[in-house]
Order: C-alpha cells, then structure tokens, then sequence
C-alpha cells in the first residue's frame, strides 16, 4: 500500500486519540501533548530533551597532544571510523524527516524531531574533535576519506541505497525496511564504531573524544528505543503486512549489514588495535545483531554467540552509573533526566 504524506494541517482530521494510527491514519498533524495516544513517545520526548549537551563543553587540549602519538594503525582507524561516523550521523539528520512525513501520530513526530536534532549535535560533536585533535589538512582528508577508500564508499551506498528506495517507493512494505536500515544504523554500525574508541579509552589515551562518544551513545539508546517501539507499534497495527516474506528480507538486510561492518571494522583496524583482534570484531558485530533482533522479536541470526565477547565495552561506556541495557528496558538514570524510567517499555 503506498502511504500519504502528511498534511501540514490536515483540517478534517481526527483528534480523538482513540483512532489514531502510527501509520496511514488521519491526523490534523497539531501537536497536543495533553492529547497522546502512545505515551511511550512522551515520556521518550522528556528523556531525549534531557540528554541535551554540548560537544565544546568538553576540553580536547590533551586528544591534541595525544593524537600525534597514536600508533600508526591507530591514527588510520581513529580517521577512518570518524569518516564513517560522520557519514552515518549527517544522512540521519537528513534522512529522518523522509520518515517523520509519514508519521501519523504528532507524539511520534516530535520524537523523530528531536532525533534530527540530536543527529546534527553529533555532527557538531565531530567536527569540534576534527577542528581540535587534527591538523587542516588531515580533517580535510578525513571529510574527503570516501573519495580516496573505495571500501567506505561502498559502505555509504549501501546504506543510502536502503533509504533511496523508501524515498522512491513510500509503500508501507518499503517504510518497515527503512524502520530496519534504521535500527540496524542505529544498534550495530554506530556501536560498532564506537567500540575502538572505548579500546583506545582503555588505554587511557584520547579520553576527551572518549566522552564526546559516550554522549553521543546515550543518544542512540533513546533512538534505539525509539525505533524498536515505531516497528513493534507497525506491526501491532498493521499484522498484515508482517509476512514471513517480509520478515525474512529484514532478517536479511540484518545479514548483510553483519558481512558488511564485519569487513569494515577488520579492513580499518587490521588487527592492530589492542583488545579488537578480527575474531573479536566479528563476534561482537554478531552479538548485537543476534541482541537487536531478540528486542524485534525475531530468532537470531548467531545463535551460537550467546555471550558479550568484549564486556568492557559496556562498563567503559557508563556514564554517571547509567544503566544502559535497554533491551533489558532497564534506563535508571540520565545525566538530566534521573527520575524517569522506562520499565514499561
């Protein structure tokens, strides 16, 4: 079925909540938070407004000073994977409005609004790091880097291939895959990325671009959350679609995306980063599909993986004793936003 965009204001709209739909519903598209019908979606609004940062307030003088002493194979993954992270976070900022057209529940749309608006942040936040940490020249080299490695733009056409095709076809089918593209961006790519910081943070070494990540990882758990509630949400509504076709061609795209960042992530740190041989890149890159497709309810992919292979990659992202297991729906405590909790998620 293909799906409308929504009205800028829709004046034969429904406002009674009782009728509203996430998906090809009829809403007036004014926003009335006194008004919701998925209260999931506010009190996600009231966290990801808690969440709000700065990336300047974190002092880079000593990742300057450290950055010259990376090893070379260091250096060449701290690049590349902040190349593919600021590819990941700008198609975000752009992208998520593609969705949020067809969106038809106001209380949603101001969720996916706010996830723009953190996306552009993270942008801010590695452009701050570039224009502290590198010279001209390497950031330069470092925004260009798809230009000159064949295998990351290979990954960025990959990934904006999956979002052209909603784009191009908005049908229902195509916007529960781009829920997934998301999903799959948001839960294995990004905290695959972000992996070799928090080796290099182990090591005690670049710890101000350390923390700008752990920021940005709080983020992406209420986008996580987010998403995982739109999917489940489409397919409590709309059970036709879900057909074991479709369900198959998600579990597919998870596939895939697992071949692809394994590659990637062996090809960046060529088994030079202490604590991410290859095996271990693979393995992890296989939890979290296995742990993402557990929270859409779908069988895993690996189901001989059943154990975190690099634990200190969760103790060294907590922050401020935030518990971060979501798929556990166990959110105790945000910086700004300590008393909400999310158990009923």
């Amino acid at each position: 079925m293909e799906l409308q965009r929504t009205k800028l204001f829709n004046e034969t709209g429904d406002r009674d909540w009782g009728n509203r739909r996430i998906i090809g519903g009829n809403t007036t598209n004014l926003i009335e938070l006194n008004n919701v019908k998925y209260d999931w979606a506010y009190r996600m609004y009231r966290a990801m407004m808690g969440n709000f940062w700065i990336p300047e307030e974190i002092p880079l003088a000593d990742d300057a000073r450290q950055y010259a002493t990376l090893s070379e194979y260091e250096r060449r993954s701290f690049n590349k994977i902040l190349s593919f992270l600021i590819f990941l976070d700008s198609i975000q900022t752009h992208n998520l409005p593609n969705v949020n057209e067809y969106i038809t529940a106001p209380e949603v749309n101001l969720c996916l609004t706010v996830h723009a608006f953190q996306e552009a942040v993270h942008s801010q936040s590695y452009g701050y790091i570039l224009d502290s940490v590198v010279s001209a020249d390497v950031r330069d080299a470092i925004y260009n880097e798809w230009r000159t490695d064949e295998h990351l733009l290979k990954r960025n056409q990959f990934i904006t291939d999956r979002y052209e095709e909603f784009i191009n076809d908005p049908s229902d089918e195509n916007l529960v895959k781009t829920v997934m593209a998301n999903f799959i961006l948001e839960g294995v790519y990004f905290y695959s990325g972000f992996s070799f910081f928090f080796a290099l943070g182990r090591q005690g070494k670049m710890l101000g671009t350390v923390s700008e990540i752990k920021y940005i990882q709080r983020d992406e758990l209420t986008h996580l959350a987010l998403f995982r509630q739109i999917f489940h949400e489409i397919a409590r509504e709309n059970p036709h679609l879900m057909t074991p076709k479709l369900l198959e061609e998600l579990r597919e795209m998870m596939a895939q995306a697992v071949e692809h960042e394994i590659t990637w992530g062996q090809y960046v740190t060529d088994g030079q980063i202490p604590g991410l041989t290859n095996e271990v890149i693979a393995r992890y890159i296989q939890y979290l599909a296995n742990l993402r497709l557990k929270s859409l309810d779908m069988a895993p992919l690996f189901p001989h993986i059943t154990e975190h292979p690099i634990p200190w990659v969760d103790q060294f992202a907590a922050m401020n004793s935030m518990k971060t297991d979501f798929f556990e729906q166990k959110v105790t405590n945000y910086t700004k936003s300590a008393n909400l909790k999310w158990d009923d998620l």
